[in-house]
């Protein structure tokens, strides 16, 4: 099969557990380092799916790879090939798709509930879970864009996940490992600090006592949700 395009916009945002997962299937994938300048490819039809990780960035910063990452999305869908985007990463999506992104009314450093919509869409991502501990790292959010189905809200951000058929957008991470939670606590450390005020910000003790127990759940959540779009790829 073709591979799939994982695209990484900062050095601490790779794949984390969804690469874990590709490698335990032997699914074959590409790793494009938007964060040293590699080129944004010019054919979706390359590949077999899109992914796309996290950032510090905004999706409305003047950065020159931006729009061309939006007319990927566009044109993946348009070609009915397969789009997953993570925080960053969902962002990109729903402003690709029609969406709004802008300030979320506070900032989410942590672990935080986040509870599953109540409609057939949410049911056929999610299972029969109804909610989990998922992680988070963001001061923007995305609206759902037209056409598209809410599927995750949390107590400080409504809008967490949406799906457009086959194509998934997360505001929350799901990637998360160990190594990965441990390196953004230390390079994000002074983040921390200076969101402290915010409610929907833990320190970097609670964050790190916490991951022992959530992560094993979040693994489960990601596995769930990374198989049934990879149901939706297309195969060559």
């Amino acid at each position: 099969m073709k591979p799939i395009a994982i695209f990484r916009h900062f050095h601490t945002e790779g794949p984390g557990y969804f690469a874990d997962f590709l490698d335990e299937r032997a699914i074959p994938w590409q790793l494009i380092r938007i964060d040293v300048g590699d080129a944004v490819p010019q054919q979706v039809t390359d590949f077999a799916g899109l992914v796309f990780m996290g950032g510090p960035m905004s999706v409305n910063d003047p950065l020159p790879w931006i729009e061309p990452v939006l007319a990927l999305i566009r044109s993946a869908v348009a070609h009915d090939i397969p789009v997953l985007g993570h925080c960053l990463g969902g962002q990109l999506m729903a402003k690709a798709l029609g969406g709004k992104v802008g300030p979320n009314p506070v900032k989410e450093i942590g672990w935080g509930r986040a509870t599953v919509s109540n409609n057939p869409e949410a049911h056929t991502w999610f299972g029969e879970m109804t909610a989990f501990e998922a992680f988070h790292w963001h001061g923007e959010t995305f609206s759902v864009p037209p056409q598209a189905v809410h599927l995750l809200t949390s107590a400080y951000c409504a809008n967490q996940a949406f799906a457009l058929g086959k194509h998934l957008g997360l505001q929350c991470h799901v990637e998360m490992t160990e190594e990965m939670i441990q390196k953004w606590c230390r390079t994000g450390a002074n983040e921390i600090t200076a969101s402290a005020s915010s409610p929907a910000v833990q320190s970097v003790a609670t964050i790190q006592a916490q991951s022992a127990a959530n992560l094993p759940r979040l693994h489960a959540v990601a596995h769930q949700l990374y198989q049934h779009w990879l149901a939706g790829l297309i195969m060559s």
